[in-house]
């Protein structure tokens, strides 16, 4: 497994700016947002290829900024809009080719939004994933709070009725804010994880950098080797929860100690 983190966890810095910055404290490997369509043109891609080449790290995964409209666009039952949702959602793709990303993390339906069956959201992400694995990109569905995909339950629908049509991003602090252990969470996921995301939480915070709580890291490595997880583990986490560069550097040597052994 190889660490990294999120340029995202330093919003509202822009993503160039933030890629420098965890860049220059010894990061070298990203997920980023796209906090703008414009950041998926292809001049904005090609300085970010820039600085990819020049400074050597790598982008593994990025992340839509239209997240909380992905019940909207993807996950409804009205053709014509689903339709013009995916054609909007290739952009992203193309744009995580041109920078060598490899995964786009997609949030699904938020719960009470829409009436879709299982199967119809099955049938729907489906396509995306069809969609992504055209261009060279996975997308995976992430367990988040609030959404469809918060309870193992459900990630467990999704990996019976898709088989190898899917793969899925465990994001720890969510499955804590949504009342499940990261280990559930997981085992759900099965041999279809291919991405984490990483926050360490106590019994009254659900998101700190790692390293800064109570989560044992190393226990959590284990279940990850036990569905045979080989991927990255990418830390992520809320602004407020970073103190200072020091602290960046710290979850940066934790990190490493525990899952770069």
């Amino acid at each position: 497994m190889r660490v990294g983190i999120s340029a995202a966890s330093l919003y509202p810095m822009e993503t160039e700016k933030a890629l420098c910055h965890l860049n220059d404290l010894g990061y070298t490997l990203f997920e980023i947002f796209f906090n703008a369509y414009c950041e998926t043109k292809p001049d904005f891609c090609a300085l970010l290829n820039s600085m990819r080449e020049t400074r050597g790290f790598e982008i593994k995964s990025v992340h839509p900024f239209t997240s909380a409209l992905e019940s909207m666009l993807l996950f409804e039952r009205y053709t014509r809009r689903f339709e013009e949702g995916l054609a909007f959602y290739k952009n992203y793709m193309e744009a995580a080719r041109r920078i060598g990303a490899k995964i786009l993390v997609l949030h699904g339906q938020r719960l009470g939004a829409g009436s879709l069956s299982d199967r119809e959201y099955c049938d729907h992400y489906r396509t995306l994933y069809r969609l992504g694995r055209s261009l060279g990109v996975t997308v995976a569905q992430e367990n988040v709070r609030l959404f469809r995909s918060a309870s193992p339950e459900f990630i467990a629908v999704m990996r019976r009725e898709l088989g190898d049509e899917c793969a899925f991003v465990l994001d720890t602090k969510q499955a804590v804010m949504s009342g499940y252990t990261p280990a559930a969470l997981c085992r759900a996921m099965g041999e279809r994880l291919v991405h984490v995301h990483l926050s360490d939480h106590t019994a009254t915070e659900s998101c700190l950098l790692p390293g800064a709580g109570s989560f044992d890291l190393r226990a959590f490595r284990e279940e990850l080797r036990a569905v045979g997880y080989t991927g990255d583990v990418i830390t992520e986490v809320y602004r407020q929860a970073i103190r200072d560069d020091v602290a960046l550097k710290n979850a940066l040597s934790v990190t490493k100690a525990v899952f770069e052994e």
